[in-house]
């Protein structure tokens, strides 16, 4: 019973890497001062407040969407909203934690 409730909890491990490799956006979900403090090269600033309004832009675009933000909280708050929109969607977590999984996994 227990190891039946372990799996149904446990996180499923998602290759960042290779999404990026296949096209998916970066979408930082901060505000634009965060943003500026620091964030993955490469992605693109959609403020949580403003993600509604950008909704079908991203879905238009058909690529899957990866969110971070400062500690993981909002970017699983707009994961949430671009599922429900039918937009793939995977919570990357922090900016800085995403960066250093980027940088420390391999694709072949």
């Amino acid at each position: 019973m227990i190891q039946f409730i372990k799996r149904l909890f446990k996180r499923q491990q998602v290759d960042f890497k290779l999404l990026l490799k296949q096209g998916a956006m970066v979408i930082d979900v901060r505000s634009p001062d965060e943003y500026e403090l620091g964030h993955y090269k490469g992605s693109t600033n959609i403020p949580l407040n403003t993600l509604p309004q950008q909704m079908a832009l991203l879905k238009k675009t058909g690529k899957p969407v990866i969110t971070v933000c400062r500690s993981g909280a909002r970017s699983g708050m707009a994961k949430s909203m671009l599922l429900r929109d039918g937009i793939d969607c995977y919570n990357g977590g922090a900016w800085i934690s995403f960066q250093h999984k980027i940088a420390n996994s391999h694709v072949e």
